[in-house]
């Protein structure tokens, strides 16, 4: 099983028109943080689209770059490319470059996103928010098959035999498709033969096994061998020396982050109470020691027999020297353990200190 680590980049708004040095600070953690995942071993590192004064990453592909020029290792994925207000051409052509800089180290996760704010700022009508996928979704997939392409959809202008460069280095870039929940989507993964990224993200992980069930049915009855496809969990995590302190480090930012989109979505207010169920051992949030982790990483893989899990960080609020140590901790003990335990072979680092 591949083990890596996802971030939207939480900031905390500054609201200015530039001079915006908190979005900095930021952005040289999150490339400090890349770094010490490649070096203590992680497989992958995923960062997400978003289009709010809450989130610094609405390109992730140029913060990929510039993870590509300083790691050596650790694959490099978006989580997700919000494709439906996208053009799936320029998609291409930017990871295409990151696969070129990184050596061949790019994967794209293609979703419809969690938030809204993309559709109108690049001009899509929400009402089409299925159709746009689905549309974006089959260009990008002929995009990545042949380097000239003839297609013609609803929302984009036709291609009539137009090369799309650069090429990336792989024969093709692993594409993934993301969902949150819609058994929809995991079909339409499944009929496609793409391997599939679940955001476990609220409820206990096994309310979502028939997400993956669905995805392996599909799979199999389009002619696929659903047993080689590659299946993605990602899911709130971080780790300490001390349940409690992992806990005491992740509620206060986390219950800000959660209690402000459910005041957008309707959700019930989240208290430590509520947070300290979801950290249990049957619950969503990966949060706590070294060894609790690992045991709950190892259940996971139990019920879902994936190929990969996504440790997705929250950078506001907690100290990046303690998030540092959580990304180190997650690559020199939980992931050696997890690997022996499933009997994968164990990764090199160049880890050489404690942050």
């Amino acid at each position: 099983m591949e083990l890596g680590i996802s971030s939207f980049g939480e900031v905390a708004p500054a609201h200015v028109a530039g001079n915006d040095r908190t979005a900095q600070q930021r952005m040289q953690e999150l490339l400090a943080l890349a770094r010490r995942a490649d070096e203590v071993g992680l497989d992958v590192l995923a960062l997400g689209e978003h289009h709010r004064a809450d989130f610094i990453i609405s390109a992730p592909e140029v913060i990929l770059a510039a993870v590509a020029a300083v790691t050596q290792r650790i694959r490099l994925s978006s989580a997700v490319t919000v494709l439906s207000s996208a053009d799936p051409v320029r998609v291409f052509q930017n990871f295409a470059t990151v696969d070129l800089i990184s050596g061949g180290r790019a994967e794209i996760l293609a979703g419809r996103g969690s938030f809204i704010e993309s559709y109108p700022l690049f001009g899509y009508d929400l009402k089409d928010y299925d159709e746009l996928f689905v549309e974006k979704l089959t260009l990008l997939l002929k995009i990545n098959e042949s380097e000239v392409v003839s297609w013609q959809g609803k929302h984009r202008p036709a291609l009539a035999g137009q090369g799309v460069y650069p090429r990336p280095v792989q024969p093709k870039l692993p594409i993934w498709i993301g969902i949150g929940g819609t058994p929809a989507s995991a079909v339409r993964a499944g009929k496609l033969g793409l391997p599939l990224t679940i955001a476990v993200l609220g409820g206990a992980p096994d309310r979502y096994v028939p997400f993956a069930e669905l995805y392996r049915e599909s799979a199999q009855q389009a002619g696929h061998d659903a047993a080689q496809l590659p299946l993605c969990l990602n899911c709130h995590f971080h780790v300490a020396e001390t349940s409690q302190q992992a806990a005491d480090e992740f509620f206060p930012p986390y219950s800000q982050l959660m209690n402000r989109i459910g005041r957008e979505r309707g959700w019930s207010p989240m208290d430590r109470r509520h947070f300290d169920f979801l950290r249990g051992p049957e619950g969503p949030l990966f949060v706590g020691t070294a060894a609790e982790i690992t045991k709950k990483l190892l259940n996971l893989h139990g019920l879902f027999n994936n190929t990969r899990f996504l440790a997705q960080l929250v950078l506001e609020g907690i100290p990046h020297q303690s998030v540092l140590r959580s990304v180190e901790l997650f690559g020199t003990q939980v992931a050696p353990a997890v690997r022996a335990a499933l009997g994968v072979p164990q990764k090199e680092t160049t880890a050489t200190h404690s942050s």
